[in-house]
């Protein structure tokens, strides 16, 4: 096996899910996901997290699960990057999850999140009105199960995204109550507003109430720039594994506005080997997560 304290699982969170096209610059074609794996993969990244977006003309600030859509860019990633480790987006909200759980069931990728409890997704603005309708992102456990029993049936893994301290502790009980089977893969999404903070000192806190024989990464995003960056740090420094890409942040660690999933890697992997851990390849990360090459 390979020491994870020494190699650091890299993830490319390209695209997102409603981020708009016209003002930001995140791929949506199948051309321009497959362009930006590439990229990604060339600056350190073993694993993607894919969001998919409608491919209709105007559309695409809008996520899709249409079968063909879906197909098409996972093809042309693939094509351009073989060997890169596909982790597939599942945010639904509501009850109907026939969208994700469908291709699931039709991709079979290696990994894929696993919303790991509900969350009340909140954003005040300066003048104390919401930046947007209070809405929840409701994962209760009925859901979540029925999510697991499709990864389980297509020896998917789950990575379960924690958005708070008690949905941390949730994925142990999941386990405890055979929900799924093997090593937990955890995400602690650190720094949406109405979530856990983008706060270094946490981390210990939060590596202190993973279940036994976690696999964990942190997810830094928000608005706090330099936040994010020292999260980064903190959590490589602790052993912790990393995602970036412009679905978590559009700004460099100088300030500097972000023009590619590359760049942003790229600055992930140069914080990495301050801290003495190289980024590994994918083959090194099959390993360390425990996924068996399909």
């Amino acid at each position: 096996m390979v020491n994870q304290n020494d190699k650091v699982v890299v993830t490319c969170a390209l695209t997102g899910l409603l981020t708009d096209p016209a003002k930001f610059n995140v791929p949506v074609t199948p051309e321009e996901m497959a362009a930006a794996a590439q990229q990604a993969h060339t600056a350190g990244a073993a694993v993607l997290h894919c969001h998919f977006r409608d491919q209709g003309e105007g559309m695409g600030a809008f996520p899709t699960w249409d079968i063909e859509t879906v197909g098409n860019i996972l093809t042309a990633i693939k094509q351009r990057v073989p060997d890169i480790i596909i982790c597939m987006s599942t945010g639904v909200l509501g009850d109907d999850i026939s969208g994700p759980v469908g291709c699931l069931q039709a991709f079979k990728p290696e990994m894929a999140a696993c919303n790991a409890g509900s969350l009340n997704y909140l954003k005040i603005r300066k003048d104390g009105n919401w930046a947007w309708p209070p809405a929840l992102f409701d994962n209760p456990v009925e859901k979540v199960k029925k999510f697991l029993d499709v990864m389980t049936a297509h020896k998917i893994i789950p990575e379960f995204e924690c958005f708070d301290t008690g949905i941390v502790r949730s994925v142990g009980m999941y386990k405890a109550n055979s929900m799924f089977a093997g090593d937990p893969h955890l995400s602690f999404v650190m720094g949406v507003d109405s979530g856990m903070p983008a706060n270094p000192d946490l981390l210990p806190i939060l590596k202190a109430e993973l279940p036994a024989d976690s696999h964990w990464q942190v997810i830094a995003t928000g608005p706090g720039r330099d936040k994010i960056w020292n999260l980064h740090r903190r959590c490589l420094e602790l052993g912790g594994d990393v995602r970036t890409g412009l679905e978590d942040t559009f700004y460099l660690p100088d300030g500097q506005r972000a023009t590619t999933n590359g760049v942003l890697i790229e600055a992930l992997v140069n914080i990495a080997r301050d801290v003495g851990r190289e980024p590994a390849t994918t083959t090194e990360a099959r390993d360390i997560l425990g996924i068996q090459k399909k």
